[in-house]
């Protein structure tokens, strides 16, 4: 190649000239707002659905005609601390204040040990939203009376907070512990509220829709609490073994079943069962499901 002669060009590849200048900024964060619209939604929609409606109510008094009044022919019952001298399965009963005190405490020394003070902040707010959230909507949701129930299925239980409790505080731990031991920590609070809300939907104390509301109103804090926190401070995806949503789901199915079986009805047991279910499997996806938040990559333009 001589003086005179041009440079060499580079090979023309299509779509090329097609192409804008690349993005310079690495990456983009966007917040998760749509689960929290999305919890929240549900919420609502399952209030109005069974509370508010001629046919939503008639469905779930229906339950209350399967089998004896009372939760003494749940299977759980020797568990529940209705029994005389019986020690309450926590929150339930008499258990409950002790049981959100410790869990606050546990979440407060986490919080000290580990130094994740953005996360720490935004667990007590998750259950501090729910315990309180669900004291002020019980106390102002109307349950007007629109099939002529007899007064015992009158008063207002939406939502339960029996299991708020569990909800709040399972989905709070996720904040403060390890990412290692996350799926693990979530994999016990589920377990748990399975147990419990089959239990509470059983034993007469809350109808399936009460039960459902307080995990959808818990679920919803914690989006609004993960969509709050600063994006270095947000929890990411988390990654746990292949097996263990699957262990960890079979396993809620049978306690909810358990939890929620009783003596004199399938019906009433297998209902209960199913609610129990599904608000294991409503935390399990909150919690570890999906990421907090979603990084979005700009592509480089292809040259």
């Amino acid at each position: 190649m001589t003086q005179h002669d041009s440079p060499a060009l580079p090979a023309h590849r299509p779509g090329a000239s097609a192409q804008g200048p690349a993005d310079p900024s690495p990456s983009r964060t966007t917040r998760p707002w749509m689960p929290a619209l999305l919890y929240t939604l549900g919420f609502l929609t399952l209030y109005l659905l069974a509370i508010c409606t001629p046919w939503g109510q008639r469905a779930e008094n229906a339950l209350f005609g399967f089998g004896e009044q009372g939760g003494e022919e749940a299977w759980i019952y020797p568990l529940s601390g209705a029994a005389y001298g019986s020690t309450p399965l926590p929150p339930m009963e008499l258990s409950a204040k002790p049981t959100v005190v410790v869990g606050l405490a546990v979440i407060v020394v986490l919080t000290l040990v580990r130094r994740c003070w953005w996360p720490g902040c935004a667990a007590l707010g998750i259950v501090i939203l729910t315990t309180g959230g669900k004291e002020v909507l019980k106390s102002n949701l109307p349950r007007p009376d629109l099939v002529g129930a007899p007064e015992n299925l009158l008063d207002q239980g939406f939502p339960s907070g029996h299991t708020a409790i569990p909800a709040a505080l399972t989905l709070a731990a996720v904040l403060v512990v390890s990412p290692r031991i996350r799926p693990y920590v979530a994999t016990v609070g589920v377990l748990w509220l399975a147990c419990i809300a089959a239990a509470s939907a059983t034993m007469g104390g809350h109808r399936p829709s009460e039960v459902l509301g307080a995990t959808l109103l818990a679920c919803a804090c914690y989006g609004l609490a993960t969509w709050l926190l600063p994006p270095a401070a947000a929890p990411g995806a988390t990654r746990s073994p292949r097996a263990l949503p699957v262990i960890t789901l079979t396993l809620a199915l049978a306690i909810a079943l358990a939890s929620g079986a009783r003596n004199d009805t399938l019906t009433r047991s297998l209902v209960s069962g199913a609610t129990g279910f599904i608000c294991a499997a409503l935390v399990w996806y909150a919690a570890v499901g999906r990421p907090a938040h979603t990084a979005r990559r700009t592509r480089p333009a292809r040259g």
